[in-house]
């Protein structure tokens, strides 16, 4: 067993649908949760501290101090009444101006999604994915994916600086964009911004990554760097390919041994 901590993850599910008005006959939202916590620990702070980080990143900050119970019920509760709150009164109008309940357009009918799980647990590094999607009318819904690399000997989210040295942030844009290159087989960044990519915000190194026993992926969500249509884009870097800008850092030292 390469863990270091002796760590058990449960998950909280939901599945709940709400009408307006409470009528089944009308349009309804559906909140879905699948929330992954830390359910026992030989280390009963790690566990809180943990729990702590997984509310706030799935729920927001208000949530971050109360039990993964509390916070799923209190989210699901809230989330009912603002659909209500904010969608009765336009439906209600909608209504008396409107021939017919046909007429009635469906993005009263609002979806959340939030579910979330342990990527990766070995030796220090815990790797925690959220996937987020949500409709609330319009053209599309809107989904996309965060990640947090937690160091479990400081519980303390590793963030790039914690794993570069130096002015390392030019040198890494480089090897994104050259990685991009090579996964897309073109020759130019021109021919990447042809493409699409780049378009809609510039390729930086993001905080939004995460480390596996290959390397560090970088995660961009829809239009962090592409318009929506091309979907999420990962670019994989082997460690092999970042060792001469690579710190000391411990977890990175486990991960490739």
């Amino acid at each position: 067993n390469k863990n270091a901590v002796a760590l058990e993850f449960d998950s909280i599910q939901v599945n709940e649908t709400a009408h307006l008005f409470g009528d089944t006959a009308k349009p309804a939202c559906n909140l879905i949760i699948n929330l992954t916590y830390a359910s026992k620990s030989s280390d009963e702070k790690m566990k809180d501290s943990l729990n702590t980080y997984f509310l706030s990143a799935c729920f927001g900050e208000k949530y971050m101090n109360m039990t993964a119970e509390e916070a799923v019920k209190k989210y699901t509760e809230k989330y009912v009444s603002d659909y209500r709150k904010e969608v009765e009164p336009m439906y209600r109008k909608d209504e008396q101006d409107k021939e017919s309940a046909e007429d009635i357009g469906a993005w009263y009918s609002y979806y959340k999604g939030i579910e979330s799980h342990v990527q990766l647990y070995t030796g220090h590094l815990l790797v925690y994915r959220i996937d987020y999607n949500e409709y609330t009318g319009g053209a599309h819904g809107i989904y996309m994916s965060t990640f947090l690399n937690l160091d479990l000997r400081t519980l303390a989210p590793i963030r790039l600086d914690d794993l570069f040295v130096g002015d390392y942030k030019e040198q890494l844009t480089d090897l994104l964009w050259n990685q991009l290159m090579a996964d897309n087989k073109v020759a130019t960044r021109q021919e990447l911004e042809d493409m699409g990519y780049a378009t809609t915000g510039d390729l930086t190194p993001t905080e939004n990554f995460y480390l596996s026993k290959e390397g560090i992926t970088f995660y961009y969500n829809v239009y962090d760097i592409t318009p929506y249509a091309m979907g999420p884009v990962t670019v994989s870097i082997p460690f092999q390919m970042l060792e001469h800008m690579l710190g000391s850092n411990p977890v990175v030292g486990e991960l490739k041994n």
